[in-house]
């Protein structure tokens, strides 16, 4: 068994606090695993008895009646009435079908339609479950009815929200072993969606494939009544090119008119970006102005969730390693909980001919998490001499406290250089310095 013992740990501290604990991430990232088996072995194990433990899989035919918002209320309660403490577990929450409040329909069941009122979905029943005293009420959503921006907006400090993800390198290496750099390759390839990881290379590409084209386009399109996705299907494609770019949307409205020789506006590739942010497919790391402390302008850099579904996009066509490893390295810092943003800073210099102008500077991360910091730059290969110069540039310019990293594509203990960076290999960064 694969273990997400990150994620257990949050679910462990989450018990018992009052509020519905609502688990998201992309699709196919392990949610139901982690619910249904993980946590619910956890609670076996710590004294839980069985029959105090629900489990409700509304994806299966049998619990088609619950997925009326009314009755899985009523059943739930009807489960959980005297007893002293209840864990209940609804799977695919997404299926329950909004109804209008049947208070104003002499009882009748009537689906609601889109602008309808008096509406009871399946946020009400939550909510309302949440609220009684024996019930600890744990529940997973995924597809078009229940992406990032609708948990934002329903469950705005109602609820305890566990974003899952999927597997990091070091959960990817704890259970897969063996060589540290065939590994790391291996993930490269093809990432850490946690059923690509049990299937052989033939069938990992098959599945990424399909995942992107049959499950997460067809959510996108449904959600967002889109009725062509010509446009969202090369967009994709530019972003898994351009992973690790600085863009803004004009820029790349204008690289979808040089590909495709049409028109698309950059409101138009504002909205399209959002949609693949709310499914959970990619990340956008903004700029910061490590000098003046703020965020700054609306060009920022994407990266995909999954290095895997990226490279899918791109029929694995295993190119640029130095931009494959700056995602990994970005993913990695964000599943151990540090805010990352793109470090810049503004220098006056001397030009050749002794002209002062103004120089930008650019640091791949800028990494925090409570009182730790660091400067990250990510290089496949620091052996040239070119390379090595133009990497730590932006740190021999940067005049402060804050520890300066290096990490680099090769198995290699951590070092100091004769400028005191930290130079180390990206297995060892990933499975031990940010930890």
């Amino acid at each position: 068994m694969i273990k997400r013992d990150i994620y257990l740990n949050q679910l462990i501290r989450s018990k018992n606090n009052g509020f519905p604990k609502v688990i998201t991430g992309i699709r196919r990232c392990g949610k139901s695993f982690l619910i249904k088996e993980i946590f619910v072995n956890y609670l076996k194990e710590n004294g839980i008895n069985e029959n105090n433990i629900l489990i409700i899989e509304l994806d299966n035919d049998i619990n088609i009646t619950y997925r009326n918002p009314i009755e899985l209320g009523k059943y739930v309660r009807e489960f959980c009435n005297g007893k002293k403490d209840c864990y209940v577990f609804i799977d695919e929450i997404q299926l329950v079908t909004s109804v209008i409040n049947p208070a104003f329909t002499n009882g009748k069941i009537i689906l609601a339609k889109k602008d309808d009122k008096n509406v009871i979905s399946f946020v009400e029943t939550i909510l309302g479950l949440s609220r009684e005293k024996n019930i600890d009420l744990y529940v997973t959503g995924s597809n078009s009815k229940m992406l990032s921006s609708d948990i934002i907006t329903e469950f705005r400090d109602k609820a305890t929200n566990i974003s899952l993800y999927p597997l990091s390198f070091a959960e990817f290496y704890e259970y897969k072993g063996g060589s540290k750099t065939d590994s790391l390759y291996e993930y490269m390839q093809y990432g850490g969606m946690p059923l690509a990881v049990l299937k052989d290379i033939d069938d990992k590409k098959i599945y990424l494939n399909q995942l992107f084209n049959t499950t997460y386009f067809a959510d996108i399109i449904e959600h967002n009544n889109l009725k062509r996705s010509e446009s969202l299907d090369e967009l994709s494609n530019i972003i898994s090119e351009c992973t690790g770019d600085l863009l803004n949307s004009q820029k790349i409205a204008d690289t979808y008119k040089s590909v495709k020789h049409e028109n698309i506006d950059k409101e138009t590739v504002e909205r399209y970006l959002q949609f693949f942010i709310d499914a959970f497919i990619i990340r956008e790391a903004t700029r910061y102005d490590v000098k003046g402390r703020k965020e700054i302008g609306a060009t920022r850099k994407y990266y995909f969730t999954d290095v895997g579904l990226r490279n899918a996009r791109i029929n694995f066509a295993f190119g640029d390693e130095g931009k494959i490893l700056e995602n990994i390295i970005y993913n990695e810092l964000v599943f151990n909980g540090y805010s990352v943003n793109i470090g810049t800073y503004e220098k006056v210099e001397k030009d050749k001919d002794g002209k002062s102008i103004k120089v930008n500077y650019e640091i791949d991360f800028l990494a925090t998490k409570n009182n730790r910091s660091y400067y990250v730059q990510v290089s496949d290969n620091i052996n040239k001499e070119k390379t090595r110069n133009r990497e730590i540039k932006p740190y021999i310019s940067l005049n402060d406290q804050i520890q300066k990293i290096i990490v680099v594509n090769k198995p290699i203990d951590e070092t100091r250089d004769e400028n005191g960076f930290t130079i180390i290999g990206a297995f060892d960064f990933m499975t031990k310095f940010i930890k």
